[in-house]
């Protein structure tokens, strides 16, 4: 038996009751899987093969908060894993394949908003496992697990809006999206040629190439699609990061917080070394 099939077997084996470890968490997995196959079966009858392929990739990821638990020994907790699932099939299937982000105008600003969230939790449960290591000496204060847990949520969130700009440039597929505005400020639009904005209001139509777009005002090109997914992305941060301070303040005291934040697995749990155990054993 290759050491590559073999590491496979005792993946397998550990994804199987890594999944079946909570069993709310593991419903809404099941749920969510059907849904996505059945979108799948559908997109491939209507021959919409590139979201044939996205629904691969969201099976995939329905996958990958287990995986991440087996392979770096933490727990998530239910609830948040069931946000984490909610989030890649609102995401994925409604958001790309039902077209949620057109047809609802906050879809992507709740998206956003929830990812700045989670992205500071990612951030702030690293360190604080870190911190409570029994293999290192540290001892980080609250106000320094928090700052980093904000800046990580940061840092993704750039360099999220950085992948969605190659897209677009690279690819065409405009993931920066449109807005309609009715005013300009430009320098560059000065009659005099001066370093001073200059105003250009009340704008209801925009011709391109002699053709009246139709959009009652002027399109502008992603930067405010931009400045508002990090806007609320900074807004998620600084709601968790105030959730995780008062988290770190009174270890152990709140409910809330436990629901929200990873901690390191129990020997007990730990099924990726069990199973590994277990074939050095057979």
């Amino acid at each position: 038996m290759s050491r590559l099939y073999k590491r496979y077997r005792i993946m397998q084996r550990a994804m199987k009751k890594e999944l079946r470890e909570h069993r709310s968490s593991f419903i809404v997995f099941s749920i969510l899987r059907a849904m996505v196959i059945l979108v799948m079966i559908l997109q491939f009858l209507n021959h919409n093969y590139e979201n044939v392929l996205l629904c691969g990739l969201t099976l995939v990821l329905l996958l990958m908060p287990s995986f991440v638990q087996l392979e770096l020994r933490v727990e998530l907790p239910r609830t948040l894993e069931i946000i984490i699932l909610l989030f890649i099939f609102a995401a994925e299937i409604l958001g790309e394949i039902r077209e949620f982000y057109i047809k609802i105008p906050f879809w992507d600003t709740m998206l956003h908003t929830t990812t700045g969230f989670l992205a500071a939790a990612v951030g702030f449960s690293l360190v604080d496992l870190l911190n409570r290591s029994k293999r290192h000496e540290f001892n980080l204060s609250p106000l320094f697990l928090v700052l980093t847990a904000f800046c990580f949520s940061m840092t993704i969130g750039v360099l999220w809006e950085f992948f969605e700009f190659a897209m677009d440039h690279i690819f065409a597929m405009d993931m920066q999206k449109d807005t309609v505005i009715h005013q300009i400020h430009s320098v560059l639009l000065n009659p005099e040629g001066k370093n001073v904005p200059f105003l250009i209001d009340g704008i209801d139509e925009v011709i391109v190439n002699g053709k009246e777009l139709g959009v009652g005002g002027y399109v502008d090109i992603g930067l405010i699609d931009t400045m508002k997914d990090l806007f609320v992305n900074f807004v998620g941060a600084v709601c968790f990061s105030v959730f995780g301070y008062f988290y770190v303040k009174g270890r152990g005291r709140s409910r809330l917080a436990e629901s929200l934040i990873p901690a390191r697995k129990e020997q007990e749990n730990d099924f990726l070394t069990q199973e590994e155990k277990k074939e050095k054993f057979l």
